[in-house]
């Protein structure tokens, strides 16, 4: 690189020459903004130009916030809590070893920052080191690995990085020089329970490690990510090596309450961001009362977010907070203490099983899931939770996902909400049997009869008598249903149901009435139900 010569007389005039540009540079590296702002004041259109580029290059190594806002010409948001998770990285790439522990409400730019423009900032400073990021799936790591890659297509000889020809990969890449000679740094990502093997990291990051409520709630799932925690993650780090966890805190048993009750507990720098200052300490120095991100989330939006999600929600994914579970509709013992093991469910005789559908508004991220859930009851007035196989899926998926179900567990009946598709989901249901009978999957079976369901009183009144049954532990699980189980407990009323909890309330409600045979107020004239499990 060479500088022309400043007329400056805090510098002594230079020749054109890369050994005293290179002094130049060093020297100016070292100055305030003030004595660098003196200098461009007194240097000529040339020199200016000149130390333009400098400070371009200054802002990209500065931090990554710093450089995001440089690569974007300013359109990647910042904010204070966003300098803060820059402050982190600065200090980690410094050469300090660290463990940090970031807890923050969703929607605040933590993954943007902490999973992209960070990692993509630390290897542009050490492009021999090696960053692992892992989340709650494979699918979410990989797009954060494929946007690191695709950035260094798109930045790389801005910020000195590039990408050896021999690896590529989004979920694995290695780094190489400008000359397209391997380097040993790199980047591979993994889902939580995934496998990192290969080299060890310098820098691990772990963002959003829990997906939802449901697997916070499963006892299961914890204990998954637990293990997966100190088996696999802290045995990839290097010595010397920092991790960052990030994340909005859903359980009190959760990876960061975990953490916290450790005994390495004392080893980590906490900064704890609720949505809203609540303490004295707050790592920004806010007022009590002051929300995180003002400019996009000010206190009348928060107030309207509180009102939305319930307080449980509110506590624990905003304020950082979690909560036991109480006041709800549901309790976890209600569910824990009745449920049974699919072999003993072998020796059960079931007088009736059908499938329950709650439909969704439409496909997409948009919209809720469709409930699918699959149950069953005994003459005795027990009944059995056998299948969950609701998700996100559109009518041509759902009436083949419901038919399959009812075909599996030998349904004699599809209980339909029918509040606002009429009869469009009766004819998805027949449309998708007669397809499925076309292809020979349905094994002779008559097709199980379609009960329509008004639901007219509101999701409380309906939801309270189904949890009295199961508080009376008339209600058992075949096994475990985190995302089912989660949505159960985590209800409130006020809250909007999912479509999951709705469909297990209309099976659990049709099966409650031991008068009924599946059709309301008829009987099957095949005898259909005669003698069957």
């Amino acid at each position: 690189m060479t500088t022309a010569t400043l007329t400056n007389p805090d510098l002594e005039a230079t020749q054109d020459t890369e050994a005293l540009a290179e002094e130049f540079l060093t020297r100016y590296q070292r100055m305030s903004r003030a004595e660098r702002r003196s200098i461009a004041r007194r240097a000529t259109p040339e020199q200016r130009e000149t130390l333009a580029a400098i400070e371009r290059d200054l802002a990209l190594k500065r931090s990554p916030g710093s450089m995001s806002a440089i690569l974007t010409d300013g359109k990647e948001k910042q904010a204070r809590h966003l300098d803060l998770i820059d402050r982190v990285f600065r200090d980690i790439a410094r050469g300090h070893s660290r463990k940090v522990l970031i807890t923050m409400p969703p929607r605040h730019g933590k993954s943007r920052r902490a999973a992209r423009w960070a990692p993509l900032w630390y290897l542009s400073r050490h492009p021999d080191h090696r960053v692992m990021i892992a989340s709650y799936s494979a699918d979410l790591a990989d797009d954060h690995g494929r946007w690191i890659r695709d950035a260094i297509v798109s930045y790389g000889p801005q910020i000195g990085l590039y990408l050896h020809t021999g690896s590529k990969a989004a979920n694995r890449f290695d780094l190489a020089d400008a000359d397209g000679n391997r380097l040993e740094g790199g980047l591979v990502t993994a889902g939580v329970g995934g496998g990192l093997t290969g080299k060890g990291a310098h820098l691990a990051i772990v963002d959003d490690p829990i997906k939802d409520a449901a697997d916070a709630e499963s006892p299961t799932m914890r204990r998954r990510l637990w293990d997966w925690w100190t088996s696999v993650l802290n045995t990839r780090v290097e010595p010397g090596g920092s991790i960052i966890v990030i994340q909005t805190r859903w359980h009190e048993q959760d990876l960061a309450g975990k953490i916290l009750e450790g005994e390495d507990a004392d080893d980590w720098i906490r900064l704890d961001l609720p949505a809203i200052c609540d303490s004295d300490d707050d790592p920004l120095g806010r007022k009590l009362g002051e929300a995180l991100w003002p400019l996009r989330y000010g206190r009348k939006a928060l107030e309207k977010i509180r009102k939305a999600v319930g307080e449980r929600v509110w506590w624990s994914l905003y304020m950082q907070k979690p909560r036991p579970l109480e006041g709800g509709v549901w309790k976890w013992p209600w569910i824990t203490d009745n449920r049974i093991t699919p072999m003993a469910f072998r020796g059960i005789d079931l007088t009736r099983t059908l499938v329950a559908v709650d439909q969704a508004g439409g496909e997409g991220d948009t919209h809720d899931e469709t409930g699918i859930i699959g149950a069953g009851r005994t003459a005795e007035g027990h009944s059995y939770v056998l299948a969950d196989r609701s998700r996100n899926m559109g009518a041509d998926v759902w009436g083949h996902e419901a038919c399959r179900l009812a075909i599996e567990l030998h349904a004699d009946a599809f209980v339909v909400e029918d509040n606002f598709g009429g009869d469009q989901s009766a004819q998805i249901i027949r449309q998708a049997w007669k397809d499925l009978e076309r292809s020979g999957e349905t094994k002779g079976l008559l097709m199980p009869r379609i009960i329509p369901v008004h639901a007219k009183q509101g999701k409380k009144l309906r939801a309270e008598p189904i949890a009295q049954l199961a508080s009376q532990g008339l209600i058992h699980h075949v096994g475990e249903f985190p995302r089912l189980e989660g949505q159960l407990i985590t209800w409130l009323p006020g809250m909007s149901s999912p479509d999951r909890m709705d469909a297990y309330v209309h099976a659990l409600t049709e099966l409650a009435d031991p008068a009924q045979d599946g059709l309301g107020t008829q009987h099957y004239s095949d005898q259909r139900l005669r003698g069957r499990r």
